[in-house]
């Protein structure tokens, strides 16, 4: 009976996840061209036809129409589903992680953040530009994590002060601003700068570093790839420095810990 209830309530997060998910892709859509995420039913891109309301079930509908658009058969890109799917996995392993008790305002709040790098993973993969408002998102997610820590109303999992913040915020985004400055954005956007400035009051000085290296990892080797495939150097810094603040939510200050360990520094 026990596993019976923990299942089905993965099954609601995961189902509220792909639901989040799907207007995360209004988000990657509309957000760059300035068009309202609120007003305007969903269409077609090729023949602008509106989607019924049944075909807009998160993942079903595209597995159903297999992946074509019901109106004129033109094939519908399978990332919106991917998207959706990337979307509820990550709240299910959220609440796995953090538990689904103990701590779930904090994975509440994760889940926020982690939705917020999946707009800014696809959004810079297609523009080359970060949204501020969306990481705006992440420095109120900061925020309250930070007062519901010191108020005492959750316990964070990891170590979480204010002068861990308020560092974490300022180790990263202060060289990257330098780099921008100097570089005149040539190197790094100001949107990777702000990125890692929220991404490091959420984290915390120590996972945030542990995020910065890996996004300067994935993200060397995707510019690698690029310049080989298209002998260009320029592409998008974001995605990367967003796959690492996702990895360091749950693995950074392990990490972080282990290298201090195994270097022998702590």
């Amino acid at each position: 009976m026990i596993y019976l209830s923990y299942f089905l309530i993965y099954a609601i997060i995961f189902i509220f996840g792909a639901i989040i998910g799907s207007f995360l892709n209004v988000c990657i859509l509309r957000l760059p061209t300035g068009e309202s995420i609120a007003a305007g039913g969903s269409h077609c891109m090729s023949c602008k036809a509106k989607i019924k309301k049944y075909d807009l079930i998160p993942i079903v509908s595209y597995i159903i129409l297999r992946g074509r658009c019901r109106s004129c058969g033109a094939k519908i890109s399978p990332r919106y589903m991917v998207v959706e799917l990337l979307n509820a996995l990550l709240y299910v392993f959220t609440f796995y992680w953090f538990g689904l008790t103990e701590v779930t305002l904090e994975s509440a709040m994760v889940c926020v953040v982690l939705s917020c790098l999946i707009i800014v993973f696809f959004m810079d993969l297609d523009t080359q530009l970060i949204n501020m408002p969306v990481v705006f998102v992440i420095i109120l997610m900061a925020a309250a994590k930070l007062v519901l820590a010191l108020t005492s109303v959750i316990t964070p999992v990891n170590v979480y002060t204010w002068q861990s913040a308020l560092i974490g915020a300022l180790v990263i985004s202060v060289p990257f601003l330098l780099i921008f400055l100097v570089s005149r954005g040539k190197a790094l956007g100001f949107g990777d700068v702000a990125l890692m400035f929220a991404g490091g009051a959420f984290l915390g000085v120590k996972a945030v570093i542990i995020a910065a290296f890996i996004g300067l990892i994935t993200g060397s080797a995707a510019g690698l790839i690029t310049k080989y495939k298209s002998g260009n150097s320029a592409f998008a810094f974001g995605p990367w420095l967003s796959l690492g603040i996702a990895a360091a939510i749950f693995f950074g200050d392990y990490l972080a810990d282990l290298y201090l360990k195994i270097s022998g520094l702590q």
